[in-house]
């Protein structure tokens, strides 16, 4: 059962009647500003992220990371794979002792500590202050926008060009909810009515996002944009694992022509190929959502599209 906290106690989430599944929205929408006087300054060393290398919103989060050069500006702290009971656990072999980062056994841990009396989701990513110990935000968006400005703008790729931004904030505002949510209500829809309205709007989206790739290069015209980085996680993921996991079996990614040159186009970036872990991104879904796979079998998966590294099949 998926857990939240009310009033900093870890309860189950609510269901929804109707079976459709909804995502809460973030919490903590604080940000960092180039302004030594702003309520969260941006300081190296000072901030800390905690991300999953299976969720597609970290992935969105580490990949501004790594085009943006800024892996040794702002710490990480990793997630297990297999998520418990009482949701994301800490990777412990991977954790780095910092300043202000306190060795959590679950995320959980981190919101009571910042929050004591938080009602809400417990999800990653976390944007964390070490130096006053508060969650500056929980919207992988905003963190998004706010890691691509604010430290050293200059370095790496320009992700929200002033030219493009009308364009970049609408494509993101037409594939957040029905592609980029979509996989998830129609993964953990519970009633047919609501998977089927989830899955249909889903690749009626896909439809949509294949004519306009067939016109231009990236979503907003010929540069790599961070629109490009919210899309491309829940691209990866589909065929190997949304395709059996959440019964979006209509069409394969690598059935759309300019979709599957789009998607390998972007994983031969070095920056964008270094952060994908395909092994650990299947054994997270098949091992941790008992509910729609009981048995937590992970399927062989399908041959991968070009460009991506061949998927692992065997775990321990």
């Amino acid at each position: 059962m998926p857990k939240m906290l009310i009033n900093g106690i870890l309860r189950d989430k609510p269901k929804d009647p109707n079976g459709a599944f909804a995502r809460l929205p973030s919490q903590f929408r604080g940000w960092i500003e180039p302004d030594a006087a702003a309520a969260f300054p941006a300081e190296q060393d000072r901030y800390h992220l905690y991300l999953s290398k299976a969720c597609p919103w970290c992935h969105g989060v580490e990949l501004v990371l790594s085009l943006k050069g800024l892996r040794e500006v702002v710490g990480i702290t990793w997630m297990d794979p297999i998520m418990s009971e009482n949701g994301w656990v800490i990777d412990q072999a991977q954790f780095v002792p910092t300043d202000g980062v306190p060795r959590d056994r679950y995320l959980f841990e981190v919101y009571q500590r910042a929050a004591p009396d938080y009602t809400g989701a417990i999800s990653a990513p976390v944007l964390l202050d070490r130096k006053s110990g508060k969650i500056v935000s929980t919207d992988s968006a905003d963190i998004m926008r706010m890691l691509g400005s604010a430290f050293a703008p200059e370095a790496g790729p320009e992700l929200y060009p002033a030219h493009l931004r009308s364009e970049i904030d609408r494509i993101a505002d037409f594939v957040q909810e029905p592609v980029r949510n979509g996989v998830y209500r129609a993964g953990f829809a519970t009633t047919q009515a609501a998977y089927c309205e989830a899955v249909l709007g889903l690749f009626e989206a896909l439809e949509s996002l294949e004519t306009l790739l067939t016109e231009r290069q990236f979503l907003a015209g010929e540069q790599l944009t961070e629109v490009d980085l919210k899309l491309f996680p829940t691209l990866l993921r589909f065929d190997p694992v949304y395709f059996t996991h959440f019964k979006t079996d209509r069409a394969r990614i690598a059935d759309y022509p300019a979709l599957s040159r789009y998607l390998s186009q972007i994983i031969e970036i070095p920056e964008v190929a270094a952060t994908i872990d395909m092994p650990h991104i299947r054994e997270h879904y098949f091992r941790s959502h008992r509910h729609i796979n009981p048995a937590g079998i992970i399927s062989i998966g399908p041959k991968p599209i070009s460009g991506l590294q061949t998927i692992m099949t065997e775990h321990a």
